[in-house]
């Protein structure tokens, strides 16, 4: 059960409450605007579900139908997030008498509204159709290792959203790229990302080879399998509790990428096994708990408005990365966990806590970026982040992408994909429906996720005594107070900076490297 003891405002503290007119037939237009949006929550809760089971749980002929009746959903969403009166009500609940938090909600409506008028419905339901098409076949063609039968299906996404992008980019008065990034990073421009990054890869690549270098003469014991699924599921849902999911109101499955989906009241997070090994895909589990924890913990008071909604991927991701990089990773949890995971699989050495720690400790450069270190995981997401915006901007196309791949992956990591589609640029979902902008969100999450823990332990003092004290629900509380109860209510700058007395600094993330891997 949830270990959150503050998590969700109440109205007391907020101030939070709806505006009602005396004149029962004549609510005001910020009333009006509050129903509208509890509509669009529940179509969208909807949608979601209808996503998680496409996912993991449809029969693959159901594909067709589905997609089809995703895309029918789309329009109808795209239409009540477009209705022609909005504009009138926006207008005028902007001069009604409103509290601190209705005009944080008025002006996230205002936005989502400006951002959904600039597409035209037949758009949105292409790429939808185009989308599933292409993730659903991707299922089947990643295992094939077919780039030959993708790269048509991935052309035909590209084009839309390069339409997306083009139309987004002429009304906001943007870059391309920049107008698809502020769909998941709002008010991140690509010439920041550039900065971040260029300051990230002036060491990174120094560190790399300094902790490989550190780790050569580790001796590694490899955990022997085989590790039934069902018992994996079973310890991997006793973590979960650990974590304080609410199983009350979520759930863990299996699909071919993990995620976490669903609403607040109804999480669905998912992953997937291998028999021979355990060690991915409970941190997998770990990772997808804590955008779920974030979820959980959003303000039930203001449930169905924009302002209740998660800040931006980028601050999501912080949240899944503090759960898995800062605290699963960290000495002092793998020790909590390693009697578990003995009384799950049987007593060998390697997994003891200390074989444990250099287990999920180990730098060493791979090719899947969702089972890479936290060291060399950035360099996977600057790939991704260059190639996806030069896609965006015309400077590269589809059948480019393998050899860029290639030469980036050789550059940074030393590792050469030519011909290894699977392991390569098929290896992710998020350009198969359109999610161009997403990638820099998970390096964004892992800057925000070490300067949170800094502040944090500020406060709190050191995590390893507070994990072993027992104090999983202080972190908890402390993260519920900072972030997750404060929803969309701030700018992401300034949520942070209210979380930790200063806006995004990467040098956290230099710092917490450093100290976990050089000490």
């Amino acid at each position: 059960m949830a270990v959150l003891a503050s998590g969700s405002p109440d109205h007391a503290r907020y101030g939070v409450h709806t505006i009602r007119d005396d004149n029962k037939d004549n609510p005001m237009s910020y009333q009006k605007l509050e129903q509208h949006q509890q509509q669009l929550h529940r179509l969208s809760h909807l949608s979601a579900i209808c996503g998680w089971d496409q996912a993991a749980m449809m029969p693959e002929g159901g594909n067709e139908a589905r997609a089809e009746a995703m895309a029918e959903l789309g329009v109808l969403i795209h239409g009540k997030r477009t209705a022609p009166e909005l504009g009138d009500w926006i207008a005028a609940a902007e001069g009604e008498a409103l509290d601190a938090t209705q005009r944080a909600n008025l002006h996230e409506i205002k936005r989502q509204w400006q951002d959904a008028s600039l597409l035209p419905g037949e758009l949105v339901e292409a790429l939808s159709l185009a989308g599933s098409k292409c993730e659903h076949a991707w299922r089947r063609q990643r295992k094939e290792n077919d780039w030959a039968g993708f790269a048509p299906n991935l052309e035909e996404v590209v084009r839309l959203s390069r339409e997306v992008a083009r139309l987004r980019a002429e009304a906001l008065g943007v870059r391309p790229y920049d107008a698809m990034l502020a769909l998941y990073e709002p008010g991140m421009t690509s010439a920041r990302l550039d900065q971040i990054f260029g300051d990230l890869t002036s060491w990174l690549p120094d560190l790399i080879q300094r902790v490989s270098e550190r780790q050569k003469s580790d001796v590694i014991l490899t955990p022997k399998g085989p590790f039934p699924i069902p018992t994996q599921q079973a310890l991997g849902q006793e973590v979960m509790g650990l974590l304080g999911f609410d199983f009350a109101h979520g759930r863990l499955d299996v699909s071919s990428h993990p995620f976490c989906g669903g609403v607040p009241t109804d999480v669905r997070i998912t992953t997937r096994y291998n028999e021979q090994e355990f060690v991915s895909s409970l941190m997998g589990i770990v990772h997808e708990t804590g955008h779920a924890r974030y979820e959980q913990g959003l303000p039930r008071a203001l449930l169905g408005q924009p302002v209740a909604e998660a800040r931006s991927m980028g601050i999501h991701e912080s949240q899944s990365l503090f759960c898995e990089m800062q605290l699963g990773h960290h000495p002092a949890f793998l020790s909590l966990i390693a009697p578990r995971i003995r009384a799950h699989f049987g007593a060998q050495d390697a997994l003891a806590p200390a074989n444990l720690e250099k287990l999920y400790n180990r730098v060493e450069p791979g090719f899947i970026r969702v089972d890479a270190d936290e060291v060399t995981y950035p360099a996977h997401v600057i790939l991704r982040y260059e190639l996806e915006r030069d896609l965006m901007e015309g400077r590269i196309e589809v059948a480019d992408i393998p050899e860029l791949w290639d030469a980036k992956m050789q550059q940074w990591l030393g590792l050469s994909t030519k011909g290894n589609y699977q392991n390569g640029c098929m290896q992710d979902i998020h350009w198969t429906d359109g999610s161009f902008g997403y990638f820099p969100s998970y390096t964004l999450g892992a800057m925000y996720a070490a300067q949170l823990r800094f502040a944090l332990e500020r406060e709190l003092g050191d995590m390893g005594t507070l994990v072993a004290s027992g104090r999983l629900p202080e972190i908890f509380g402390w993260l519920g107070r900072h972030i997750w109860s404060q929803g969309s209510l701030h700018g992401t700058d300034e949520l942070i900076r209210r979380a930790t007395g200063e806006a995004l600094n990467p040098q956290w993330l230099r710092k917490h490297l450093e100290q976990r891997y050089l000490k």
